[in-house]
């Protein structure tokens, strides 16, 4: 039995990975930010028994080795660690260099990369040398975007921090072959999310189906299927890659 750490798991993607990953067998922790009550209803959706909560802001490095050594007090071990909590794209984070204060400019760039990229660097130096000292194998996946590679005019702080992500997992897939840890990333594009449910049924709606050939956007469950695979043992020779899941909508050459 395989023991998954989710961040970022009350809703969402990560809910539908933390499903999946218990469909798959494992114990999975899910992991939340503030939202508790959220938490618990993906806790009650996971089939098998075993699993748990753990809660904090993973973007507080304190915080975040708390986190990893409550699961492994609990658990003995995490072999699965799944980066997904992140600050997303929304009205809020908005931030256009051609309008937006310097103020704002300056606070949304230390926020997001603070959750975006550091929160799941120190997670993963947690989980690694953890995995590292009991000489055991393990994976780490993260949850990056599309918008690395494509650009995001209105949100480059998102694009940076999800860019800086994968050339991260990149550079920890080569560091972690030696330990037996396969380090690889998911690059989904736009997700139909209970989130974007207002997005997608409004005047965007279409414009952004049209973005792919297939004329719609993922499911949560398609990104959570290709993390299930990444995070196989079986999946180690895929170690260092970004899997694009966007449908066609961007192709990188």
């Amino acid at each position: 039995m395989l023991h998954s750490l989710v961040t970022g798991a009350s809703r969402g993607i990560g809910r539908a990975i933390a499903v999946a990953l218990a469909a798959r067998g494992d114990r999975v922790v899910v992991h939340y930010g503030h939202d508790r009550a959220a938490a618990e209803e993906t806790l009650a959706l996971l089939p098998g028994d075993g699993h748990t909560l753990v809660g904090g802001d993973l973007s507080d490095p304190a915080t975040a080795e708390r986190v990893v050594g409550d699961v492994l007090t609990a658990f003995g071990r995490i072999d699965v660690l799944v980066n997904n909590a992140a600050i997303a794209p929304s009205p809020e984070t908005s931030h256009p260099i051609a309008t937006v204060d310097y103020a704002t400019w300056h606070r949304t760039w230390e926020r997001m990369v603070d959750v975006d990229l550091h929160a799941p660097a120190n997670m993963a130096f947690l989980v690694a040398r953890s995995l590292i000292e009991r000489g055991l194998p393990g994976s780490i996946v993260n949850v990056g975007s599309r918008g690395a590679f494509r650009g995001e005019p209105e949100f480059p702080a998102y694009g940076a921090a999800k860019a800086g992500l994968h050339a991260m997992g990149q550079s920890l897939a080569v560091a972690l072959a030696p330990h037996g840890i396969a380090v690889t990333s998911v690059a989904p594009g736009f997700v139909g999310t209970a989130r974007q449910q207002q997005k997608l049924t409004g005047a965007e709606g279409d414009g952004i189906r049209d973005q792919s050939p297939f004329g719609r956007v993922a499911t949560p469950e398609e990104v959570a299927d290709a993390v299930v695979y990444l995070s196989a043992p079986g999946s180690q020779w895929a170690s260092g890659t970004i899997l694009d899941l966007n449908g066609a909508s961007h192709l990188r050459t």
